[in-house]
């Protein structure tokens, strides 16, 4: 943040800081909620003594005189919002025992911990909310449109031309009279309103935009138990009460207790800048609104909701935060202020050349003693020159026009099904060079399916034949394959409310769920008759996941697992074989099995392995499962197609110079046979194992890393480390698409994080920079396509600009050194720099991509903004308008004939009119930096067209019927041909600038 503040205030030459950091980071609000989460942090560590302190003479301590609330009496509830608030907040144990427990705290809510809340009753329901509240948080308001007509006021050299406009009113009325003194002064008050008006509207349409995409960046939905069945249900729906199911990378959604679950650790970070992780269990039963579940499962009972969480509040802070500058915005801010201090310049040498020459004329007649009101006024116009010198000259538009582009991009690519979190990614993605995809989900539909399995040592095809299936498999092995199914799941099968069964989890669990439910298993029988003594949940470091049981019979314990097929194969050391006996595993029968994975996995198959182990010695909950000594039941091979449409994206890739790699943690076989039918693997490329990357020197990994198109079986810190040797050694742009928790390191390593809206987890969403909301690797092109497309045409715009400001600036300063007049008056200086700024940036910025987009190789990380192509345009077309506006006012009035008082100021009124139409055909030639054909397509976008008609019309009535207030004189048949054909010649030039190679 001090880097951003020391940056803010070097940017010396800014007209309206208020409009140029609007859509940036509000600093004062960064520090606030940094304060907030110190303050969260010690609150915290204070509750957790106390309640330490509360427990060791918690027996001998009379309960708390708690009364309840006569309005929540009267609603049926036990127990008010702010007893429930402080329970949780301050971690009281004391309270939470006196309550009855977790428990009973849901009785008081009138609440059960199974079934959840009943919502059948409306009035109850409204109740609840009033008394509770409801799961929203306090938004900033959103500014009227008054506001950003206010703030496009505060621009400083408006206000001096403002004042200039006023000065000019008096001493024109007081010297000519009412009206003919007031045309100069209301003539610059209606520009300055115009260009107020027109800025302000373009802002707010864009704070609008922004407002649209803070919404949809909002959406999260969760698991609940309501009316007793399982539901998604989003996150603004919660109220005291409910059962939420959190899983590994899930948000918590709002304050409560912890009901039931295994291995729940949760990371606080969030809230309180703690980063050591947190045991959640029936002893430390409390859950804050916000932090994420680093590890495990469980239940939860909500308390509290919305703004009554520390969380609400910390979010209604940090909303106001805003986003960071985007490097381009960096960028052309310096360029701006930079060809400022030019523009300064010019303007104070331009000033005091207009005004030596006025001294000298009135030195030669003797009369600088004695000043007219017409001569102050003269002074004052040439003060006004000397503004709008500096109102032309800094590009104020260069850094909005980013904004501009980037609203529009965003607003398009929501249609497109990608949702910008951040602007920045916006624009590097046009600039990647690499993409690290993973498999499951978004090469692949992520829809599973059991095809192949080998159970008892026979491999069968499973597709639609559970019955006979089950005939085959001996019935001892059949009862433990449905036991090692439905308890070691992190799914479930449920009723839902329509009757229907329906298996929830991730499509992996469905897959085998389903395999468990035609085998002829019953979910919940299986699950009443077994009592679950530990779970140890998937993650994909040990890339496997483990529960221990107390079986029906006996109370003996017997522990489950399943994982990747090789890594859970190692740990057996026993085998059931086709007679359904356990015998010892042999050389031949792990070579047989090792064929038969491999044999799955060249058919593009994940494949996964289940086993078992009776556990004689006891087991407590506090040890790990055992690692080894397990029975191998079977193995299932699970097909997961690959998504349509994708291996066209990655040859689109290929064409447009980004190297596709996909990572995964699957096995390597299915990872080729996957990456080859997508066409990521081609002859010349490697593909590599994690635990193989892992052991290479730095000097291997120079080697190997740009060969590198598939990397299996790897770990997320592996893909930490192949984004930031591709980041650091070989100074690529790296785009990397990640899912779960594990990927958050690589989504923040990466320059940008693509987070899967579906499959994803909310930790990954936090990370990431765009969000995929259809989880397919063809909007991943899409995204990068709409970010060539803005660069692109921020630089057609920067050289659009650019061209006018050089034109504007040498014209105005070397004819009032010449002539010591200036052709180009305040008030059209101003129409000039509207149609430049605003309606420049509205036109260019605005150009929806092509697929030609896709042709080009990327820009990279060292790629120069303003290329030397445009230098190349830029001077080109200058020292042209240059050459024919110097050529006008030297020979205009004899090629013209014009002579008689008014011939000056209709020279100078065709002079104004060559320029604007120079300006207009060079906006047309601006469409493309190299190409020839600058019309293609050029109807398909209306706002240009609508653009570049405004600006002729608004000219022809300046120039026609405004003249006395914008000093123009009505223009003949032929004058207005001849600026057309002067504007139009420019085009010719544009295209033979664009064959000169540089």
């Amino acid at each position: 943040m001090e880097t951003l503040e020391k940056w803010r205030n070097l940017c010396g030459v800014v007209k309206n800081p208020k409009r140029r950091f609007r859509f940036t980071a509000n600093l004062s609000k960064r520090y606030e909620a940094a304060a907030m989460r110190k303050t969260n942090q010690e609150k915290l560590r204070i509750a957790v003594l106390v309640s330490k302190a509360a427990f060791q003479f918690i027996s001998g301590v009379a309960p708390s005189d708690y009364t309840v609330p006569e309005e929540v009496k009267a609603a049926g509830f036990d127990i008010c919002a702010d007893e429930l608030g402080s329970i949780v907040e301050s971690h009281d144990v004391k309270k939470l025992k006196f309550h009855g427990g977790v428990d009973g705290l849901a009785g008081k809510l009138k609440a059960s911990p199974t079934e959840g809340l009943s919502t059948t009753d409306a009035e109850k329901l409204s109740q609840r909310q009033d008394l509770f509240g409801i799961n929203k948080f306090a938004e900033s308001e959103l500014k009227s449109f008054w506001v950003f007509v206010w703030e496009a006021l505060q621009d400083m050299t408006l206000m001096i031309l403002g004042v200039c406009a006023f000065v000019s009113l008096i001493v024109g009325i007081a010297t000519e009279g009412w009206p003919k003194g007031s045309h100069d002064g209301l003539g610059i008050v209606a520009s300055i309103l115009l260009v107020v008006f027109v800025t302000a509207t373009s802002d707010y349409r864009q704070s609008l935009q922004f407002r649209d995409l803070d919404k949809e960046k909002k959406k999260i939905t969760v698991q609940v138990t309501r009316n007793g069945f399982r539901q998604k249900l989003s996150i603004y729906e919660l109220l005291p009460g409910d059962v939420v199911h959190l899983a590994i990378g899930d948000q918590v959604p709002a304050d409560g207790l912890f009901l039931s679950g295994f291995s729940v650790v949760i990371d606080e970070s969030s809230l309180t800048g703690e980063s050591e992780p947190v045991m959640v269990n029936a002893q430390n039963p409390f859950l804050l609104s916000g932090t994420k579940v680093q590890d495990g499962s469980c239940k939860m009972l909500i308390t509290t909701v919305g703004m009554r969480t520390q969380w609400g509040k910390l979010m209604a802070t940090l909303t106001e935060g805003g986003d960071d500058e985007t490097p381009l915005q960096v960028k052309l801010n310096g360029v701006a202020t930079i060809i400022g201090k030019i523009g300064l310049f010019f303007a104070v040498v331009t000033f005091a050349v207009l005004v030596q020459g006025m001294f000298m004329r009135k030195l030669s007649t003797g009369t600088q003693w004695i000043w007219s009101g017409d001569e102050a006024l003269e002074l004052l116009e040439y003060f006004a020159i000397a503004v709008t010198i500096v109102v032309v000259a800094v590009p104020e538009g260069l850094p909005l026009a980013v904004t501009l582009s980037l609203a529009f991009a965003m607003k398009k690519m929501m249609n497109d099904k990608a949702l910008v979190r951040h602007l920045a990614a916006c624009e590097t993605m046009g600039s990647a060079t690499t993409i690290c995809s993973d498999k499951t989900g978004t090469l692949t539909t992520n829809h599973m399916t059991v095809v192949k399995s080998c159970i008892c040592m026979n491999v069968q095809d499973v597709a639609n034949r559970g019955s006979s299936l089950q005939s085959e498999i001996p019935e001892s092995a059949l009862k433990l394959l449905i036991q090692s199914i439905f308890n070691n799941t992190g799914g479930e099968v449920v009723v839902n409310k329509h009757g229907k069964t329906e298996i929830l989890g991730t499509p992996t669990e469905t897959a085998i769920l389903e395999l468990g439910l035609s085998l002829g298993g019953k979910f919940q029988e299986e699950r009443k008759s077994c009592k679950v003594v530990k779970v140890e949940p998937f993650n994909s470091t040990k890339k496997r996941m483990g529960v221990v049981i107390e079986l029906p019979e006996g109370g003996s314990l017997r522990a489950h697992t399943k994982g990747a097929s090789e890594i859970v194969l190692a740990a057996c050391d026993k085998v059931v074989n086709s007679s359904g006996d356990v015998v010892p595993l042999d050389e031949e029968s792990i070579k047989y099995l090792n064929v038969t994975i491999n044999e799955f996995a060249n058919e593009a198959l994940r494949t996964l392995c289940l086993a078992y182990m009776d556990l004689e010695n006891g087991f407590s909950p506090d040890e790990a499962i055992p690692a080894s000594g397990f029975t191998c039941v079977g193995i299932v091979g699970i097909k997961d197609p690959v998504r349509p449409g994708v291996r066209e994206s990655v040859e689109l890739c290929r064409r447009a110079g980004i190297t596709v790699r996909m990572v995964t943690g699957d096995n390597i076989n299915t990872a080729k046979a996957i990456a080859r039918e997508c066409g990521i693997l081609t002859d010349d490329g490697i593909a590599i194992e994690g635990p193989v990357f892992r052991e290479k020197s730095q000097e291997e990994l120079l080697e190997l890393i740009p060969k590198i198109q598939v990397m299996a079986r790897s770990s997320p810190m592996d893909k930490h480390t192949l984004v930031k040797q591709l980041r650091t050694t070989f100074d690529e742009v790296v785009a990397v698409t990640g899912d779960g928790t594990n990927d958050a390191p690589a989504l923040h390593e990466a320059d940008i994080g693509l987070a899967m809206g579906i499959a994803g987890t909310e930790v990954a969403k936090e990370s990431a920079d765009v969000i995929i909301l259809d989880d397919n690797f063809s909007t991943i092109v899409t995204v990068a396509k709409w970010g060539r497309s803005v660069y692109i045409n921020i630089q057609k715009f920067v050289q659009f600009q650019l061209t006018v400001n050089v034109v504007a600036l040498i014209v105005n300063f070397s004819s009032a050194c010449l002539t010591g007049s200036a052709p180009l008056t305040a008030v059209q200086l101003l129409w000039v720099n509207m149609i430049m700024d605003t309606l420049g940036a509205l036109a260019l910025a605005t150009e929806p991509p092509n697929n030609e987009l896709m042709k080009r190789l990327p820009v990279g990380r060292r790629g120069n903004f303003i290329t030397n192509a445009m230098w190349r345009n830029i001077l080109g077309q200058s020292v042209y308008q240059f050459i024919v506006i110097w050529f006008l006012q030297a020979k205009g009035k004899s090629m013209f004939g014009l002579d008689g008082p008014d011939s000056t100021l209709m020279l100078n009124t065709l002079i104004f009119n060559c320029f604007v139409f120079c300006q207009v055909f060079n906006e047309i030639s601006s469409r493309e930096m190299e190409e020839i054909d600058v019309f293609k397509g050029i109807l398909d976008n209306y706002v240009f067209v609508v653009v570049i008609g405004a600006t002729v019309f608004f000219q022809i009535i300046i120039i026609e019927f405004l003249g006395t207030f914008a000093s123009t004189t009505p223009l003949t048949i032929v004058q207005w041909i001849f600026s057309i054909i002067i504007g139009f010649l420019g085009m010719p030039i544009a295209a033979g600038l664009k064959m000169i190679p540089v």
